[in-house]
């Protein structure tokens, strides 16, 4: 999602219900729409300000930081449950990656500090320093791993989508199943990326390629799909689940295509990664982390304990 773009975006809500539905922030139904679980909060409950902080967590501070006080975030916002913004001005930030970014600096004692950015610019932006941590739903793989360290936190992935009343596609588990169809993701994201290195499937089976169209907003792309520009839409598990739930989106879910760790990235070699690790598993041990994934309607979501920079899932 590119900055400018983002306000833009929750600004036209009557051209995109579903994320007016969310962006309300009033239903509690809106906890739950994701399914697994059922809520342990509604989606404006609080759950973090009352966290107290972890001193074996922010013992394992790098000494800059401790002295800085802050946690410096690049965050990518754009749909639900992620990252969005739930009022209409676009200064009340909500969602998984803001939850757990408040949780973690709670617990280390650290002001956040939030700046929104494009998706595609926050991995880059850490090597130069601009930000301490990026968020945006970033998942653990293989290529990020040679230049970004991860801290992971949710377990999610890739899924597919259709409009609810397209019934000739069914469930994707190969891409070969996409043939001749129009394909709809967000531009630099790992949807983007398995699309593009498997392009050659469907030409060595004999069968018409399909095309892939890269949006920069995700709004851009659920209109596309709704109004028959794609075929299917590749995002998110979780995302597209969330979206799918809310009645007014008119898509459907396909199912989960490739499960991925989702974690805090970080500059290569950080001294931030095992106080965060530390923060996450503290979270994870006290029940708070069980219930902002509840909140969200995300429970089967849920890791066991956090890794730095673990191998992608296979």
């Amino acid at each position: 999602m590119r900055t400018s773009t983002a306000r833009r975006l929750l600004a036209t809500t009557a051209l995109l219900p579903v994320l007016a539905l969310a962006a309300c922030g009033s239903d509690p139904k809106i906890a739950s729409a994701a399914g697994a679980g059922g809520p342990a909060a509604t989606a404006t409950e609080d759950l973090v300000s009352g966290l107290a902080k972890s001193e074996a967590a922010a013992a394992l501070l790098p000494e800059e930081v401790r002295r800085a006080g802050t946690l410096k975030f690049g965050s990518a916002f754009g749909a639900p449950p992620s990252a969005f913004y739930a009022d209409q001005a676009g200064k009340k930030p909500a969602g998984i990656d803001v939850d757990f970014a408040d949780a973690v600096a709670r617990l280390l004692g650290l002001t956040v500090q939030r700046e929104e950015a494009a998706f595609e610019t926050i991995l880059p932006s850490l090597d130069s320093g601009k930000y301490d941590v990026g968020t945006g739903n970033f998942g653990v793989t293989t290529a990020r791993l040679k230049t970004i360290d991860f801290v992971t936190y949710i377990d999610d992935g890739q899924g597919f989508a259709v409009k609810k009343d397209n019934t000739a596609i069914q469930p994707v588990t190969d891409l070969l199943q996409l043939c001749g169809l129009t394909v709809g993701t967000t531009a630099g994201t790992t949807f983007e990326t398995t699309l593009n290195s498997r392009r050659n499937v469907c030409a060595d089976a004999g069968k018409k390629p399909y095309e892939v169209r890269a949006f920069s907003e995700s709004g851009a792309l659920l209109t596309s799909l709704r109004q028959g520009r794609v075929d299917v839409e590749m995002s998110t598990i979780n995302g597209l689940r969330y979206q799918s739930a809310q009645e007014a989106s008119g898509t459907r879910f396909l199912g989960e295509f490739h499960r991925l760790d989702v974690g805090f990235a970080l500059k290569k070699g950080s001294k931030l990664a095992p106080a965060l690790q530390a923060a996450v598993n503290e979270l994870i041990k006290d029940g708070t982390y069980q219930r902002i994934l509840r909140k969200w309607g995300v429970a089967d979501s849920a890791i066991k304990e956090s890794q730095i920079s673990p191998p992608e899932h296979g």
